[in-house]
């Protein structure tokens, strides 16, 4: 089918935003009239589309014709990957395919190519002989990140308390055309020359990263406003007026413009010796002789960043999370990022997402690592939107098309690669069924199995040489081809080379940068293999400055006489169990050596083992389909059937692992903790440390192994709180007088939409049976017991001071007195208390409803004989009323609420009312019915607050109070929720996993994380992973 003149056109369907098309109907128009012995095109067939910026009735006025079937086709355009289902055999594509670079989540698609006898023309490859790429949205990628900001910008400062003329801006697809958002933004340019900005937001610096068409589409669109382009090294001087005019006794007074600066990378880094002056092509070439400066001499400047600029993992970033929460504590006046480049974890560590363009914006608040989704609180807001040149569809298509409608003319009547212009040759990946020749190392970079191919690459031989040397190759290795000439010189010395680094320069001016252990068991093998890299690199460097695309910089290193071991030391961990809290426990335990998981903060006390290991998970459970559920989606996890009571079965798993987590039932434990000793293997649990647990401790230390129980929220990050603030107390001579802890697991205020003010986020029953739990307490030394009975009547008001528009209440949680001993402060303390937190008037709604017999488990007459009332004949018998006397319509809320009062089960009236509503609705009187009406819906949070209050006399006689808060609150991404609760079980349990991967804990046998060997290094994961420890001393 090549080269018969039949040009189809794809339907996108990649992204609902994706609007764009590789021809207009003006460009089908000349291919079509034009002639076809001069345009080589016969017939065009476009896919329907309806959402395709040109409509189907526009190709159809031309003289295309409008089809899905695209059978007759011999070239096929399309924009970004179409699905599988598309590609037709013998045909040749032309599209976006993200494939040079062996990325593995496209090679599904490069197989199919491959095994159709398909062409593939990637257009990204598509460059000039000086390397210049000739297809590319780069300008609008540029413009719509950049009048979306503004818009952004307009919304940040009036949730900020300033009304500035950006506020009247939309979004970039709100305009009809480019020319349309332009005249929008210079009326706003003309509004800021004319009424002016607020002095305390000014002045207002934009720095541009990069030269390079991204940015100067962002730029082509900043110069619309009233503007001065700044030096970098002016920055301070503009910074200090700004300063004075603040300080000025004119606080209305106006700024009539704005301010830009462009930063390349002299600007960001500096040589490592300081007699050296900055060099290109040395940086480039040996980036680890320089070090960041961008945060010391334009960010603590810059209003917004707008990131423009490619960025390798060699480089030093532009911003680290630690450089922007310092420069934060600074003062600095930061307020936004707008990182066009849409590079997550790049440049700018903490850009940890994309967005949308529907929802482009996140918040980042520096001083607590925390993401928020509001612009309303503190922080810098963020975008890194990657489909933003189609907010332009209609203009992008016109560009894109004037240049490919030229492309066309060869690509559609071509029958032999050799035919074509040189440039697109080049562009050809696939032909016939097989890789074109520079694309043939594609293979060798798909070797790996890891999800990132510039991880850790290698060939089948691997490491395990007697000789091996680290070459570091740099230049135009990919788009130049000249890697498979290295990679050929090794193989054919009969070497072997592990790419320990690759980094692949995303546009054709960007070198790529590789690290090779080249490994032999002879060392005059090794020997010509470097002398022949070495005339490779010398070869392409001889053609001189008309030819530098070609060069090679290569560095060798010292020669080892040794057998290297694998690069990542793989560790396994069995997660028993499939409920909510597992997810977030495997999700953890996977991201440790995977670069395509959700980037994590890193906590130092993890950092050392994560560079050498990488962590596998295992999942099992009862039913195969609940461990996929957990595992679905999270890289290095997969699930198991697995049968606990097959002793047999859980032994060959558990023997496969380094450590096994149960989040199983407590009543499982013992039979998981027997085979663990058995085979050695660590435990951890979230559950109570019981008598039958401790009873193993023995045994457990006999098998040299750790039981790590406890190791959830409650019981679990309470322990480690409250230990480190005892143990720092007695480290400074104190004693604890009173020891006060409060936990609950709430709906967020928001949620909290029920008379209850309480949902369920798994069986009520549990909740219920806390309920009838006597507790004992001790109160400025007096022993205070509570009966199960009276527990909700015992309940207190509370307001913490941290969070005093908290209504709350507590009740006593069972035995706090336990906590005396386990804590160490038993002989010290007059008042040690444990409570459980709910929502204000929680206790007086649920003490009603045991009053009334909701909650009873004895049998009573209403549900004997088998008999099954309805709901309403339930109720009235527990109320004591005949329901063939009165009929329904009589039995509404009210008569309800004053039957409570009369029977004397409530002497609040308000109480009595909540508990009518709370029967009749929203939720009925069962577990059953509790749990169907008090879930929490698709978009409601939950919360976990945890709180600890601990009164310290010091001998000197003084008394301080340290105060320790837990507010985390549920998290949805990619619209999926996880509960708070979850992950306060989950993360804990997986960071007790870490740490004996890790060996963090030497201790052997059965323990709790009340040792600072525990605590110490536990706390650090999850303040790491972002739960918010606040700690405060009065």
């Amino acid at each position: 089918m090549f080269g018969n003149g039949v040009v189809g056109i794809l339907s996108e369907a990649t992204n609902k935003w994706e609007r764009r098309a590789p021809l207009t109907p003006s460009h089908c128009a000349r291919l079509l009239h034009g002639g076809r012995g001069k345009t080589g095109v016969s017939r065009i067939i476009v896919q329907p589309s309806t959402k395709r910026v040109h409509h189907d009735a526009l190709y159809e006025d031309v003289g295309c014709e409008i089809s899905e079937d695209l059978s007759q086709c011999g070239l096929i355009l399309g924009i970004k990957q179409p699905k599988l289902e598309m590609i037709l055999p013998n045909r040749a594509y032309a599209f976006f395919s993200h494939t040079h670079k062996a990325q593995k989540e496209n090679m599904p698609l490069l197989d199919k190519i491959l095994a159709e006898r398909a062409s593939l023309f990637d257009y990204e490859l598509i460059v000039e002989d000086t390397g210049k790429r000739l297809l590319a949205f780069g300008k609008f990628a540029g413009r719509a990140g950049m009048i979306d900001f503004l818009r952004g910008l307009g919304l940040w400062y009036l949730n900020h308390g300033y009304s500035t003329p950006f506020l009247s801006l939309g979004s970039s697809y709100m305009y009809s055309s480019l020319a349309a958002a332009k005249a929008a933004v210079i009326s706003i340019g003309e509004e800021i020359a004319t009424m002016g900005l607020p002095s305390g937001i000014c002045p207002l610096v934009f720095v541009f990263t990069g030269s390079g068409n991204v940015s100067r589409g962002a730029q082509e669109i900043f110069k619309l406003l009233p503007h001065t382009f700044v030096d970098p090294r002016k920055l301070p001087e503009l910074h200090e007026m700004a300063r004075d005019l603040t300080q000025s006794k004119q606080p209305s007074k106006r700024i009539f413009q704005v301010y830009g600066c462009v930063a390349t990378c002299q600007d960001m880094v500096e040589h490592l010796n300081p007699s050296k002056s900055f060099n290109k092509a040395d940086y480039y070439a040996h980036p680890e002789q320089y070090k960041p400066a961008f945060h010391e001499k334009i960010a603590p400047y810059a209003s917004v960043i707008v990131n423009c600029m490619y960025w390798e993992r060699r480089f030093p970033r532009l911003l680290t999370t630690k450089q922007i929460q310092d420069l934060m504590k600074n003062g600095c006046p930061l307020v936004g990022i707008c990182d066009i480049t849409c590079d997550v974890g790049g440049s700018i560590e903490f850009i940890n997402q994309t967005t949308s363009i529907d929802s482009p914006f996140f918040r980042y608040e520096p001083f607590n690592d925390s993401y928020h989704y509001d612009l309303e609180g503190k922080g810098v807001m963020c975008s890194a939107v990657d489909i933003l040149p189609t907010e332009f569809a209609k203009e992008a298509s016109q560009h894109f098309g004037d240049i490919l409608s030229h492309f066309t003319v060869s690509l559609a009547s071509f029958r032999n690669l050799e035919e074509l212009p040189a440039h697109l040759k080049r562009a050809c990946i696939a032909h016939y069924g097989g890789l074109t020749q520079l694309y043939e190392y594609i293979p060798r970079m798909r070797k790996s199995d890891l999800d990132d191919p510039s991880i850790v690459l290698s060939n089948s031989n691997g490491n395990g040489r007697k000789y091996t040397v680290l070459v570091s190759l740099s230049g135009h290795l990919f788009d130049k081809f000249l890697i498979n000439e290295a990679l050929d010189i090794i193989e054919a010395a009969g070497g072997s080379f592990h790419l320990v680094k690759c980094q692949v320069g995303q546009i054709t001016s960007d070198s790529s940068y590789s690290e090779l252990e080249v490994g032999a068991e002879d060392k005059s093998v090794l020997d010509k293999i470097v002398d022949s890299l070495t005339s490779l690199a010398n070869s392409s460097n001889s053609l001189g400055s008309q030819d530098k695309e070609n060069n090679i910089s290569l560095k060798v290193g010292e020669f080892q006489e040794t057998i290297m071991d694998e690069k990542y030391d793989s560790k396994k961990v069995l997660i028993l169990g499939a409920g909510r809290v597992c997810r977030p426990a495997a999700e953890l335990l996977a991201s440790i050596g995977s670069m395509t998981s959700r980037q994590l903060p890193k906590s130092s006390v993890t950092a050392d083992f994560e560079e050498q290991n990488c962590v596998q998970v295992i999942v099992g459970s009862l039913y195969l389909k609940d461990a996929e559920e957990v595992t679905k989606g999270i890289p290095n996890a997969k699930a198991i059937q697995l049968d606990i009571t097959s002793h047999e079965s859980l032994s060959s798993w558990i023997a496969q692992v380094d450590v096994v987590i149960s989040l199983l039932p407590p009543s499982c434990h013992g039979v998981i903790a027997k085979a663990c000793i058995e085979l050695k293997k660590h435990l951890v649990t979230a559950s109570y440390v019981d008598d039958s647990m401790l009873k193993l401790d023995q045994d457990a230390k006999s098998a040299g192994i750790t039981i790590l129980g406890e190791m959830g929220l409650d019981p679990g990050i309470d322990h480690m709180m409250a230990m480190k603030m005892i143990d720092q107390a007695h480290a400074a001579k104190g004693k604890i007088r009173s020891f006060v802890s409060y936990c609950g697991g709430l709906p967020s205020p928001a949620a909290a939409n029920n008379p209850l003010a309480y949902k369920f986020s798994w069986s009520p029953a549990g909740a219920i049976r806390a309920g009838w739990n006597p507790a004992a307490y001790r109160y400025q030394g007096e022993i205070i017991h509570v009966e199960g009975q009276k527990l909700y009547d015992s309940a207190a008001k509370l307001r913490l001071p941290d969070f005093p528009a908290f209504a709350l209440e507590c009740l006593p949680n069972r035995n706090s007195l336990v906590y005396g001993d386990l804590y160490g402060i038993s002989e010290e303390a007059s008042t040690i208390f444990r409570g459980t937190l709910r929502y204000e008037g929680f206790s007086q709604i649920m003490g009603t409803l045991v009053k009334i017999g909701f909650f009873s488990t004895e049998s009573t007459l209403i549900l004997k004989d088998g008999i099954r009332p309805t709901h309403s004949a339930f109720l009235l018998g527990l109320l004591g009323i005949d329901g063939k006397i009165l009929p329904e319509s009589v039995i509404d809320e009210k008569y309800i609420t004053d039957r409570i009062l009369a029977l004397g089960l409530c002497t609040d009236k308000d109480t009595a009312v909540n508990t009518a509503k709370t029967i009749i609705s929203p939720f009925e009187v069962t577990c059953l019915r509790m749990e169907e009406k008090l879930a929490y819906s698709k978009t409601e949070q939950d919360m976990v607050l945890l709180h600890h209050e601990v009164v310290v006399d010091y001998p000197d006689n003084h008394a301080e109070t340290h105060r320790s808060t837990l507010l985390a609150m549920g998290r949805t991404e990619n619209g999926k929720a996880t509960m708070a609760m979850a992950l306060t079980v989950g993360i804990p349990a997986a960071t007790g996993a870490l740490l004996l991967l890790a060996n963090k804990i030497k201790a052997n046998g059965v323990l709790r994380p009340i040792n600072p060997e525990v605590y110490e290094p536990a706390l650090d994961i999850l303040e790491a992973y972002g739960f918010k420890l606040l700690e405060k001393i009065e």
